[in-house]
């Protein structure tokens, strides 16, 4: 290699190194600053068992992710399914007051598992837990709970319905603030 190219090379690299250093504060091997000994140098400064490690249980972790998602597909698609098979039925055999709660009750609850599988894609992208998703799933949850009893015959206690607003409140807030606050989101210019 030409004195001209190694010095080339040493300049890209420190340059890729004090970028690395600034932004996420890794900085690369000596085997990859020094490329003409990065043979001799790899086998000390890499813990292979620890790295295959921490690579199985990432991995590992994903394959986890995935299977959680399809099978929250298939439960969505299943409930949804059955709540419109139930909407008809119920029409047929009872009122369409009942029958219209029943399947809203079964769309909202889709819609949680619809958001809850949005948190696994999105934790899946980032290998980090996101506040959103986990914030609206809460929201849908407590307004199903709420449709679901207004809805009932029984009486229901204002102190109930008066938490479960409070709980309203508290989603709503929250999701505000995090959309307001978040990091991930100052980045990506939303």
């Amino acid at each position: 290699m030409s004195r001209k190219g190694t010095l080339a090379g040493k300049h890209a690299t420190v340059l890729l190194n004090s970028l690395s250093a600034e932004k996420t504060g890794y900085r690369f091997p000596s085997a990859v600053q020094n490329p003409i000994m990065s043979d001799m140098s790899e086998d000390k400064e890499q813990p292979r068992g620890i790295a295959w490690v921490i690579w199985t249980l990432e991995h590992a972790q994903d394959v986890v992710s995935v299977i959680v998602g399809v099978m929250l597909v298939a439960l969505a698609v299943v409930v949804l399914v059955l709540g419109v098979v139930d909407f008809f039925r119920d029409i047929d055999h009872g009122s369409v007051e009942s029958a219209v709660v029943n399947l809203l009750n079964r769309v909202l609850l889709v819609l949680i598992l619809v958001e809850i599988m949005h948190t696994v894609v999105l934790s899946l992208r980032a290998h980090h837990l996101v506040a959103q998703p986990l914030l609206a799933v809460g929201l849908v949850a407590v307004i199903r709970k709420i449709l679901f009893v207004l809805s009932s015959e029984q009486t229901v206690g204002s102190a109930e319905l008066a938490l479960l607003i409070a709980m309203i409140a508290v989603f709503v807030a929250a999701l505000i603030l995090v959309s307001r606050f978040d990091p991930a989101e100052a980045d990506s210019g939303g």
